[in-house]
């Protein structure tokens, strides 16, 4: 027991070694420091470059899509990833009364809302929701109106999987159709509506005005990227000081 009380005092005191006629003297604090501080950001770079990788993927795959088959939705509840980022059509009646606004949605610098509105099969007791596209935020004391199509329509668009990546400062409110993030299962467990995983950005023509200008799955990557090189030259700069000021120390 007193060997490793030893061992552990020594190595509190000092980091110590000989490199040729150069000294090398670090106490035991900066150098677990400066090891989590590296490892910290070799970390946050990895997940800044995954992320980008992922958005370049998607990218790729939304591209494959484009010469594909458009595939048709059933009113039958259908595995979300088989239709993730293809074009997809559907046939069926909006739910107008169950419209939600999607908030903090900004187009060419402007805030305001994505407008979702869940649109019931044909054949079925199954739904979905449209992203029908972004409208302004005029008045942020009342929602803008939208009119909604009646009767059956057909809607195309491109099937997309909301991330399950949120951060709300508090929880949603259980009534009203104003949203901060979009859960799937939360908002059909409110509106007492089955609805498929997915949502479908819609890209078919309708006299709604709304925008509907999805942004490709592949913007920010270089974003990500910038991010990921700062976080790597960080590491870089850490263990390059911690050297330094090392052999610096030793040699006094």
């Amino acid at each position: 027991m007193l060997t490793v009380y030893s061992c552990l005092w020594a190595f509190m005191k000092a980091l110590e070694f000989q490199v040729g006629r150069l000294r090398f003297r670090q106490r035991a604090v900066p150098t677990v420091a400066a090891i989590g501080f590296v490892a910290l950001t070799i970390s946050l770079g990895n997940w800044q470059t995954h992320r980008a990788e992922e958005k370049l993927e998607a990218a790729r795959r939304l591209d494959d899509a484009a010469h594909g088959p458009v595939l048709s939705i059933p009113s039958v509840q259908v595995d979300a990833r088989d239709f993730r980022l293809r074009r997809v059509a559907v046939r069926g009646r909006f739910v107008a009364r169950a419209t939600i606004f999607l908030d903090n949605k900004v187009l060419h610098g402007v805030a305001g809302y994505d407008v979702l509105t869940p649109l019931a099969i044909e054949g079925g007791d199954m739904h979905v929701l449209v992203d029908r596209g972004w409208i302004a935020a005029a008045d942020r004391s009342k929602l803008p109106e939208v009119p909604t199509p009646e009767g059956p329509t057909t809607i195309e668009g491109i099937a997309a999987v909301p991330s399950p990546r949120i951060f709300e400062l508090a929880p949603e409110s259980d009534t009203g159709p104003l949203r901060e993030n979009l859960v799937i299962e939360r908002e059909q467990k409110r509106l007492a509506l089955r609805l498929q995983h997915f949502v479908i950005e819609q890209t078919s023509e309708a006299h709604d005005g709304l925008e509907r200008a999805w942004p490709r799955p592949d913007s920010g990557a270089d974003r990500n990227r910038s991010y990921a090189l700062q976080w790597y030259s960080f590491a870089a700069l850490a263990a390059v000081l911690y050297a330094v000021l090392g052999f610096r120390r030793g040699a006094d």
